[in-house]
């Protein structure tokens, strides 16, 4: 005799799992990549580049160091990711911020710069290669810095002089070793600062139009 068929199910036992779609996938990357970025941005602020390891920078963001190694590839790509002048903004924040997020990129900087990018700010006011690398770098910061700015206030302007503002105390502290730059603390920088790169980046206040007096 043919054997029983199996009996129906009762739809209680385990179901099996579903597949993880790509989207997880990449969303699950973006966090981890975004979680080592934000360990690396403290620890190179902290440490400076030469003092700070894959391996910390793992340990910290609670990875393994291979998989830094794989995202990244080079410390020096770490370093120049995390060095962006803005960190990507959480969905809907606005500009009250970005001040501060500009101080924090300005500190990574301050704290020391990897060769292969101090070579580029040396060399890029007479090598036409390392020109066009700090123009592309600085563009990408400039409109990192103008997405978050209001559309009809001169975003663009306004955030490449608060880049380009940062690119000269870099230059002044870590290439010209300027003593009123390098002895000051990091917080009195900030301090000072602040208020200018508020200015450039908060939103102003609509004003008269031309011709007329404001009430």
């Amino acid at each position: 005799m043919p054997p029983d068929p199996p009996p129906p199910s009762s739809g209680t036992g385990p179901s099996p799992a579903a597949p993880v779609s790509s989207t997880s996938r990449a969303a699950r990357r973006r966090a981890t990549e975004g979680r080592v970025l934000d360990r690396a941005r403290a620890l190179f602020a902290e440490r400076g580049f030469e003092r700070t390891t894959i391996r910390a920078v793992a340990a910290a963001a609670e990875v393994d160091p291979a998989l830094v190694m794989q995202y990244f590839g080079t410390k020096r790509n770490l370093f120049e990711q995390a060095v962006r002048a803005v960190p990507e903004p959480a969905a809907g924040a606005g500009t009250d911020d970005l001040p501060d997020r500009l101080l924090a990129s300005l500190g990574l900087k301050l704290g020391g710069l990897p060769e292969g990018t101090l070579a580029t700010l040396r060399s890029m006011l007479t090598d036409p290669t390392a020109a066009e690398h700090a123009r592309e770098a600085l563009g990408a910061q400039i409109a990192s810095v103008a997405a978050a700015l209001p559309a009809d206030e001169d975003p663009e302007l306004r955030a490449a002089l608060a880049v380009t503002a940062l690119v000269g105390i870099t230059i002044g502290h870590q290439l010209l070793h300027l003593p009123a730059l390098r002895d000051a603390p990091a917080d009195r920088l900030a301090a000072l600062l602040r208020p200018a790169l508020a200015a450039l980046t908060e939103p102003h206040p609509a004003g008269p139009a031309p011709g007329e007096s404001a009430p």
